[in-house]
């Protein structure tokens, strides 16, 4: 297996996560399932899925098929989902972290996130969350698109720490006022859409450093997220695509390339901001 597939972060629970992993946003119920278990034959052991996706149920196929294929057990793997937090009362929330389950075709949830936060509506479902973890539905618990600004009214009811914040980043939103609150908090940073959809592939900078490396835009950008042990979560429907997001063993980026890679940021997205938000 490739050794990046092989890297792990500690969360401050102590649970070991993969720290690049496979995402099915987008990927249609019906194909996803083909694609978890070319990912797991291919070695990702973290799959990231979600409600609002609406392939649960395709991922937790694939799950299947990927173990079967591989011969692993459950726990070699670490399966992430959502919980689409639209107002949900206490008695919802853990009835949506059941359905998830149901649909994954698990026992139990190595990581649910709070997908938005809205703007005042998640402390049921953070509620609802804490009381499934200590019932060891979930194994860790944490957020998605919080800012610190949602993280500070989180501190006033939570009696559990959450262990990682999915957001958005890439070279051109790099969040590094949000990282060091996150750093502060003891919260691990996750990417989501590293590649900014693929807007980045034309950047001279990338463009220099995979010809020097014999590599590609995108495998630069990945290295970059590695190299600053951030957790990753990369997409593909194509096997060989996945193959080659985790060819990354061979090259380091020096200091100076990762801080010119950097100084891309613009402070631009692809998803809406958090701040303004609310479904």
């Amino acid at each position: 297996m490739l050794k990046t597939l092989d890297k792990k972060i500690k969360l401050n629970n102590g649970l070991q996560m993969p720290q690049m992993g496979l995402g099915v946003f987008q990927i249609p119920n019906d194909q996803t399932a083909a694609v978890v278990e070319q990912g797991i034959i291919n070695g990702y052991r973290l799959i990231d899925t979600a409600q609002i996706y609406g392939n649960e149920e395709g991922t937790g196929v694939g799950i299947q098929a990927g173990l079967a294929a591989t011969g692993l057990r459950r726990e070699d793997l670490f399966v992430t989902s959502k919980i689409w937090n639209d107002n949900l009362s206490f008695d919802e929330a853990v009835a949506a972290v059941e359905d998830s389950l149901a649909k994954l075709q698990l026992d139990y949830l190595d990581l649910y996130l709070i997908h938005w936060p809205g703007q005042t509506s998640f402390k049921a479902t953070w509620q609802a969350l804490e009381m499934m973890y200590k019932l060891g539905k979930i194994k860790a618990i944490g957020v998605s698109n919080f800012n610190d600004t949602h993280l500070s009214m989180l501190d006033t009811f939570k009696t559990v720490n959450p262990v990682v914040n999915q957001i958005e980043l890439h070279p051109k939103l790099t969040q590094v006022p949000l990282r060091k609150t996150l750093f502060e908090r003891e919260l691990v940073a996750e990417a989501w859409s590293p590649l900014m959809q693929g807007k980045l592939f034309q950047e001279p900078v990338l463009l220099n450093l995979a010809k020097k490396y014999h590599k590609n835009p995108a495998q630069i950008i990945l290295k970059w997220d590695l190299q600053q042990d951030l957790i990753v979560i990369t997409k593909s429907i194509k096997a060989d695509r996945l193959k080659e997001n985790a060819e990354l063993d061979d090259f380091e980026l020096t200091e100076m390339e990762m801080q010119n890679i950097s100084a891309l940021n613009r402070d631009v997205r692809v998803g809406p901001d958090p701040e303004q938000f609310d479904f």
